[in-house]
């Protein structure tokens, strides 16, 4: 039998089109953990954006955007985005996403300048989301820490988990010594 949360958690989940299960992610930015990198720094990881039907697109790479498979692994954490607010709708939103994909296609990737972050910021550009065009990797990453939601409480410590245990062993050593 589930638990009143579980039922909540789920029905808002169907009410939104999200299916964590089945990993899709509608109008969706969406983010996981970077094995080591995350463990250091539990802001820090993997970025990608959900099309109208949910399939994640993510900049996985040198000259390579993944569809429907993130480098990483599948998302932990969810910041779910109104299309109404894109250029275009349902069809801006997604045509923003093949347009940002195609760009990033011919990139090379770098860890601190252009980037998973740097292509969801391009695509919400693409799209002038939310009538702006003044996207970043630092708005992208500040917003999603902000409205982003974990998918579920074993995420949440997927994500924050190894960082807690280095931490604590950190102090531990530290004060025992």
């Amino acid at each position: 039998m589930k638990d009143s949360c579980e039922i909540s958690e789920n029905s808002l989940i169907m009410d939104t089109g999200i299916e964590p299960t089945r990993h899709r992610f509608p109008f969706c930015v969406v983010w996981t953990p970077i094995p080591l990198l995350t463990y250091l720094f539990p802001f820090i990881g993997h970025m990608g954006i959900g099309t109208s039907k949910g399939i994640i697109v993510d900049f996985a790479g040198p000259y390579h955007v993944s569809e429907d498979s993130m480098a990483f692994g599948w998302p932990t954490k969810y910041w779910q985005l109104d299309y109404a607010k894109a250029k275009g709708g349902v069809q801006g939103w997604d045509s923003a996403i093949a347009e940002g994909a195609e760009v990033y296609r011919g990139r090379m990737h770098n860890l601190c300048w252009d980037n998973c972050y740097s292509h969801v910021a391009l695509t919400l550009k693409l799209m002038n989301y939310d009538n702006t065009s003044h996207w970043n990797m630092i708005k992208i990453g500040f917003l999603m820490t902000i409205y982003g939601k974990y998918i579920s409480f074993r995420h949440f410590v997927q994500t924050w988990g190894p960082f807690t245990i280095i931490i604590s062993v950190i102090l531990l050593i530290y004060f025992l010594t």
